[in-house]
């Protein structure tokens, strides 16, 4: 196995206010993206949290300990591109959301999606005007087109920090529903998270885990809290 990574060869990453916003400096050269573009940052506190990463590595480089600059990178270089289509995908997440799809047995989870999934559907209808029809099984159910229209629209209104942010709490929950809920302040990430996993938890009741599985859903999760910490960073004061 090929275990060579870039080290580290600086003694100071620095925050600067530079180019309308912050960037990272790495003893006075500033980070660049993987595409060579110029890392310039929304926030400060954006900027610092980055900052901290790259100060944080020690002998060699490792992304996995560094989601902030992960999360900017795939910002500048991949969502900037195509912002409006990549709104549209996460939009698109409306018309099948985990929450409108329930099981059909057993009667102990059908009323643990219910007690779990319903007061969300019902929020989403009034606070957000997107009321969504709820299915049983996995046949896919036509949604209101006003309320995905809707949906979009606020989605749309992301820049591209807070698109990349909510890119991983849509794709990793399942639900464009919780990912709102998470961005608009009215669930934390940690509440959000075993809302998602409603079948899998389940599941693991029943069988018991397994520790694969489980390694795999604890990256999942942490990863599900970066990108609501990647959404809160790209909040301009």
């Amino acid at each position: 196995m090929n275990d060579w990574a870039p080290k580290r060869f600086w003694t100071q990453a620095d925050v600067v206010e530079r180019d309308g916003g912050f960037s990272v400096d790495l003893d006075g050269r500033a980070v660049k993206t993987p595409y060579k573009q110029a890392l310039i940052l929304p926030t400060r506190a954006m900027a610092q949290a980055a900052a901290a990463e790259w100060q944080a590595q020690t002998d060699k480089i490792d992304p996995t300990t560094m989601p902030v600059t992960r999360a900017a990178n795939s910002a500048i270089d991949k969502v900037a591109p195509q912002h409006a289509e990549v709104a549209a995908m996460l939009a698109a997440y409306g018309e099948n959301d985990l929450m409108c799809y329930r099981a059909a047995a057993p009667d102990t989870l059908i009323a643990l999606q219910d007690a779990a999934w319903n007061p969300w559907l019902a929020w989403a209808a009034q606070a957000l005007d997107a009321p969504l029809h709820v299915t049983t099984g996995i046949m896919p159910v036509d949604q209101p087109p006003t309320s995905i229209a809707r949906l979009h629209e606020r989605v749309l209104r992301f820049d591209n920090f807070a698109l990349t942010g909510f890119h991983d709490l849509v794709q990793l929950s399942g639900s464009l529903v919780l990912a709102f809920a998470v961005t608009l302040g009215k669930l934390t990430p940690q509440q959000a998270w075993p809302l998602s996993r409603i079948d899998e938890d389940f599941q693991i009741s029943q069988w018991g885990d397994d520790e694969e599985a489980a390694e795999v859903a604890a990256l999942k999760r942490q990863a599900f809290i970066d990108g609501a910490a990647f959404v809160e960073m790209s909040r301009r004061v």
